[in-house]
């Protein structure tokens, strides 16, 4: 979707460090770019990386909330829609429409306070075409805006606000935060969504002036990075580009840094809240300040791992809670640094404070020490690279330098600051902002428990939009706007013919099966260098007792939590210390250890996995942990409506019998009743390589691989692991409304659906290459095209088919503003009736053009190969699956489609659920047909 949130720009520290000194030089790492610049200011950077047939290109405008006025918030972020949706020579979704023809990732955009983009990666013979879009969007725009449109986008942008702020625990904070460390004349006072009331009071000649004043050459930076040829870019990019205007001069914003003159205590009662919230804010420093290097090293210090002053104060030593997040918080112009604490329920967040400030206490007497230094510029060292592992990312930081660094080639200066940071350095910062210094203070608690709060808070003040029935505005969105083209030297109306066509090439699979019955798959891949695997053993929630559901996610949990020799501490800067990371994490059919590692550390990397595998430590005290930080986790989720949608939903598909209906967290009762006996039971019956997959891909050879396994098949003993079958519902016999209550709620969210196929069904791919255009399209399909552009209703909506080797669910999910939920349902249910049968050869057309151009970059990323990998060694598909599938989408016709349609597409035989606020919304869906809603939870309402 196109969302702020879509792409936050966070700081990204340069350095390949890990192994040197502070006094030994790193070996030299650069990212080869061209930057020229037009004649009418435009910035143009071109890096050429020809590692697969693909091209990412972005725009990006210095212009963010930063930019805008007091009264006229949230401009910024609305034009990041609003330049998606026509401009004079793409014609009315033109972008979105020609994203689906030439099989690009999905044209997308962000908003921060500072800048605003527009990216997309394509397949490399639609280079030309995006450069040509991309100038459109630019220079040839602004004609096509007009009041219907404008009034649309508005109830988009209102609904993003439902969702993102309105709709969602401690959505609020943010805002409170920034009102009150900002003095109101600061450019960061406001949210980046901006007031909805300054939004609706948008005039369209508000909106043209913004656009006149920023959306110029002169202030864009145009970045290409991929698979193409400069000469020939360099000629588009100046036929497309060189005659916009050049706009006014932009003068350089000063930093802007503030100081507070005492510290605000401040609280509100969250409708979605169900734990109490404390975020600490100090004023700290812009990006690329000298002292931001420090402070990024001083959080991750204070609060990550099992050594930070931080967990060990609040999670270890007192109780409080399972997680302390503290960050550096960089933009332009200045900074903030953060510490936030969700508390277990009804913890007073005073008792939070006091641990705080005993850490802190614990902190200024033990410092940093060099070893701890050096275990954090390690992982920095992986994330560089993981940054620079698809062209878009390398594009994008880039793009980064260049306008809040003044050039590209920054990456060198950044890796320089870094690795000047010293343990003197860390402390230092501390001193300088946060110790004894002034702070903002939120306190967000649960409705009706305003005890909890810090003493002395005083209520903050949030605007909450009303929803009324009835009183949205109007709009026609079938208006053409009528206006007199832009003059240009050449016809801009043609759109360029693709170039030459990409030799798409599937990387080649090794596999291999050890004595023990692991089976290996992977792929060796030299790009960058790094090594990302899957260890995936197969069972999860399937395996386990409906009694005490819970278990094989707790002892995901657990497993990384220390081994027989190594304590959770020792464990945890044994990974880090690599600049590696081992995850372990559970799901309805399976427990999974991921990891990813540089290549030169990979060997040493896998044999701790081998040691988390085989020498579990059952540690008490993590156990314990893990229990409390589990029944927090299933609390949170009980007011989060996204999350009551998910387990109701289950609960609705698989129905009672199937152990697939369970929140596979367990509830109250299950975990608390769940003792660390039951995790040794679950591993002893159940952990065996005779059910397990190895997947890896990276800078790293099959005998590699093999040879570093070698412990562990020699000494994880294989056994039988018997599958119990798994129920699931059949059919749906008729339609039903089931409504959750969830009272005030801004939004309903909504999920319609039935249990429809298993991935290895014969016509699970064909069903997906059906509902491209239905709902898994993005913007090219019918249910964005109507609830959202058409009408407004929606931020976003989409359908999807998933399974695995059990029937999975059809699901079609969005959020609506409250007072539309029954025209939204009728909308969704109209679109399904008569989906098949007006479904024509355009539709199809799209379709084939979007999945056979698209697999010039399905395998682009590792992650993207490790997925490739989990499909073949999961569902038995051949190596060369995806090169069938383009087989299956060419052969394809309109017949089969409705054929399909008519099948797997009954509005009548579906389950409707619906989370909202009953009191407004229940008694009008009676009218959708299908009876009476069924109320799934306690309500005033009747």
């Amino acid at each position: 979707m196109k969302s702020l949130h879509a792409f936050l720009f966070c700081f990204l520290v340069f350095s390949s460090i890990s192994s040197y000194s502070q006094k030994e030089k790193p070996k030299e790492f650069k990212v080869e770019f061209e930057k020229f610049t037009l004649k009418n200011g435009l910035q143009v950077i071109l890096h050429v990386d020809k590692s697969d047939p693909v091209v990412a290109v972005a725009l990006t405008s210095h212009v963010g909330s930063a930019r805008e006025n007091v009264g006229r918030t949230g401009f910024a972020h609305l034009f990041e829609h609003l330049l998606f949706l026509e401009s004079e020579n793409l014609g009315k979704g033109g972008l979105d429409k020609m994203s689906a023809r030439i099989g690009g990732e999905g044209a997308n955009g962000s908003t921060s306070r500072d800048r605003t983009n527009y990216y997309q990666t394509v397949p490399k013979d639609a280079l030309e075409k995006m450069i040509w879009a991309e100038a459109d969007k630019l220079g040839y725009f602004i004609n096509t805006v007009t009041e219907p449109v404008l009034a649309k986008e508005k109830q988009v942008v209102k609904n993003e606000k439902r969702q993102s702020y309105d709709n969602k625990p401690y959505g609020h904070t943010f805002s409170v935060i920034s009102s009150n460390l900002y003095p109101s004349t600061h450019p960061y006072n406001w949210d980046v969504i901006g007031s909805l009331e300054d939004l609706q009071n948008a005039t369209l000649e508000d909106v043209k002036n913004f656009y006149k004043r920023w959306y110029v050459p002169n202030n864009v930076t145009l970045t290409i990075a991929g698979d193409f040829d400069v000469n020939q870019t360099k000629k588009w990019v100046e036929k497309y580009f060189g005659e916009i205007e050049r706009g006014e001069a932009i003068p350089k914003m000063e930093k802007q840094s503030v100081t507070l003159t005492e510290t605000k205590k401040l609280y509100y009662e969250d409708n979605f809240a169900r734990l109490p919230q404390l975020t600490l804010t100090w004023p700290s420093v812009y990006e690329y300040h000298p002292d931001s290097y420090a402070l990024e090293v001083l959080a991750s210090y204070l609060s990550k791992g099992k050594k930070a002053p931080l967990y060990k104060t609040l999670v270890e030593d007192k109780e409080l809670t399972d997680e302390v997040d503290v960050f550096q918080y960089n933009s332009e112009l200045a900074g903030q640094f953060m510490l936030s604490v969700t508390a277990f329920d009804k913890k007073n967040l005073d008792d939070v404070m006091t641990g705080v400030n005993e850490a802190f206490k614990n902190f200024e007497a033990q410092g940093i020490s060099q070893q701890d230094l050096k275990r954090i510029k390690a992982g920095q060292e992986t994330a560089f690279y993981t940054k620079l592992s698809s062209v878009l990312g390398k594009g994008f930081e880039l793009a980064q330098y260049e306008i809040f660094a003044g050039d590209p080639n920054y990456i060198e200066q950044d890796v320089k600051n870094i690795l000047a940071v010293t343990t003197a350095d860390v402390m230092r910062v501390y001193q300088k902002y946060v110790k004894g210094k002034h702070f903002v203070a939120t306190s967000f608690v649960p409705k009706g428990e305003a005890a909890l709060a810090l003493k002395g808070s005083t209520l903050a003040k949030v605007v909450e939009e009303k929803i009324v029935e009835g009183k949205e505005d109007v709009f026609d969105p079938n208006v053409t706007a009528t206006y007199e083209k832009t003059p240009s030297t050449f016809d801009r109306s043609i759109e360029p013919a693709y170039g030459e066509s990409p030799d798409v090439k599937l990387p080649s699979v090794w596999k291999n099966k050890l004595t023990s019955g692991l089976n290996l798959i992977g792929i060796e891949n030299h790009e960058v260098p790094l090594v990302q695997f899957l260890l995936q053993i197969k069972g999860g929630m399937l395996l386990e007792n409906t009694t005490k559901i819970g278990v094989s996610n707790m002892l995901a949990e657990l497993m990384t939590k220390g081994t027989k020799n190594k304590t959770p501490e020792q464990l945890e800067n044994a990974i880090e210390s690599l600049g590696a990371t081992i995850k372990a994490y559970s799901t309805d059919e399976g427990i999974f250890i991921s990891g990813n590692s540089l290549a030169k550390n990979y060997k040493a990397t896998i044999a701790l996995v081998e040691e988390i595998i085989l020498q579990p430590r059952w540690d008490l005290k993590e156990f314990d942990l893990i229990k409390q930080s589990t029944l927090s986790q299933i609390q949170q989720q009980k007011a989060d409506p996204n999350s009551i949608a998910r387990n109701e939903f289950k609960k609705l598909i698989y129905g009672k019998e199937s152990i697939l209906s369970y929140n596979r967290s367990g509830d109250e009762n299950s975990v608390k009743n769940i003792t660390i006996d039951d995790l040794k039971k679950y591993y002893t019956s159940n952990f065996s390589p005779s059910v397990s997959i190895f997947q890896i891909v990276g800078a790293v050879s099959k005998n590699e691989v093999t040879n570093s396994l070698i412990a562990l098949n020699k000494n994880w003993n294989a056994q039988k692991v018997s599958f119990p079958a798994v129920k699931v519902n059949n059919t749906v016999a008729a339609s039903k409304i089931y409504f959750y209550d969830v009272p005030g709620a801004k939004q309903s969210v909504i999920r319609i659906g039935y249990p429809a196929l298993a991935t290895t069904d014969t016509d699970y791919y064909p069903a997906m290459i059906m509902n491209y255009r239905l709902g898994g399209g993005g913007f090219a399909s019918q249910l964005t095209q109507q609830l959202r552009e058409g009408k407004g209703y929606t931020y976003g909506i989409n359908s999807s088919f998933s399974g695995s080797t059990n029937k999975g669910p059809f699901t079609i999910g969005s959020g609506v503003r409250s007072n539309i939920t029954f025209e939204s349902v009728s909308l969704i249910k109209e679109i399904l009736e008569n989906y098949g049968k007006n479904f024509n050869e355009n539709d199809l057309e799209v379709t084939k053009g979007y999945l056979i151009k698209s697999n010039a970059r399905a395998f682009e990323t590792l992650s993207a190969k490790l997925g490739m990998l989990n499909e073949i060694s999961n569902y038995n598909y051949a190596d060369s699956y995806a090169k069938q599938r383009e087989d299956i989408v060419k052969n394809s016709t309109t017949t089969e489609i409705k054929r399909l349609s008519e099948k797997y597409l009954n509005p009548d035989k579906m389950i409707y659920l619906i989370v909202g606020d009953a009191e407004t919304q229940l008694k009008k869906l009676e009218q959708i047909g299908f009876g009476k809603p069924i109320l799934l939870n306690e309500s005033a309402v009747k």
